[in-house]
């Protein structure tokens, strides 16, 4: 059941995926005629009479990153309402593929069809504020934050989720979101709207919470390894819980690509 929240004049579309007892939820975002992430695949029948309630309050949609479930219904999107769809300009050529992802990921999200995407401006307008959109890779090479100076919002797509990450996917970089979460902190916002965590009205400072724990565990890491200890000792000192999603992933997702990416890149 698809939830509908309302903060400070953005309307949030709050859905919950589960897979083989794993959960995770999935926000979208509508503020000011723009729609920020199209959601799951999966979520698609859920999501169009949502779709249709609100169409007259969405002139384009901009895309934070291209994984399934933040591009997901973007084709559905084109061909019924022919909205603009904007991603970063290194993404556009993947949208209009078939996506080619994991069993597991498709299991869980559902499956991507191909759309046509416009590449990102600078800025962005919408019908009463500009957008800029921030550079911020690690998650995903191509991921974008997008952030209104003017009311001090930021939407930060996957870049944030959890102030203490146990698990990334194998592309993942630490050093990389690091790098990123340094740019935004830069930034004069205080809200801040993350796809899987929701709204935040302390962004700021838990963005800051992140980079702190990030940093920390990056130190960590730097001086087992300094000690010789190798990286599946590091892993089980610093990690020592194991999540299912790493089996159901065929470890694709693990907390070892943590360590490797942190000792490969700095």
């Amino acid at each position: 059941m698809i939830e509908v929240k309302q903060f400070n004049h953005t309307t949030a579309l709050l859905n919950r995926v589960s897979f083989l007892g794993y959960s995770m939820s999935v926000y979208q975002f509508i503020i000011d005629g723009m729609l920020i992430d199209g959601g799951a695949p999966k979520l698609l029948k859920k999501l169009i009479p949502f779709y249709k309630e609100y169409s007259n309050d969405i002139d384009f949609v901009s895309i934070t990153h291209n994984h399934e479930d933040h591009t997901g219904t973007s084709a559905w999107l084109q061909k019924e309402y022919n909205l603009p769809i904007y991603i970063h300009e290194g993404a556009i050529e993947d949208c209009t593929k078939k996506a080619a992802y994991p069993l597991y990921r498709k299991l869980m999200w559902g499956e991507r069809l191909p759309f046509h995407a416009h590449p990102y401006p600078e800025t962005i307008n919408t019908r009463n504020h500009e957008w800029s959109i921030i550079p911020t890779p690690g998650h995903e090479k191509h991921h974008v934050c997008l952030f209104n100076k003017e009311n001090g919002r930021l939407f930060t797509g996957d870049l944030f989720v959890t102030p203490k990450t146990k698990l990334i996917m194998e592309e993942e970089s630490i050093p990389q979101i690091i790098s990123s979460l340094r740019t935004v902190q830069q930034l004069d916002f205080e809200e801040m709207y993350c796809c899987h965590s929701g709204y935040h009205s302390n962004g700021k400072e838990m963005i800051a919470m992140k980079l702190r724990y990030l940093e920390e565990i990056s130190d960590k890491v730097h001086h087992m390894y300094n000690q010789g200890k190798p990286v599946s000792e590091i892993n089980k000192e610093l990690f020592p819980k194991n999540p299912s999603l790493i089996y159901y992933s065929s470890r694709q997702w693990d907390s070892k690509h943590i360590i490797r990416s942190i000792l490969q890149e700095t």
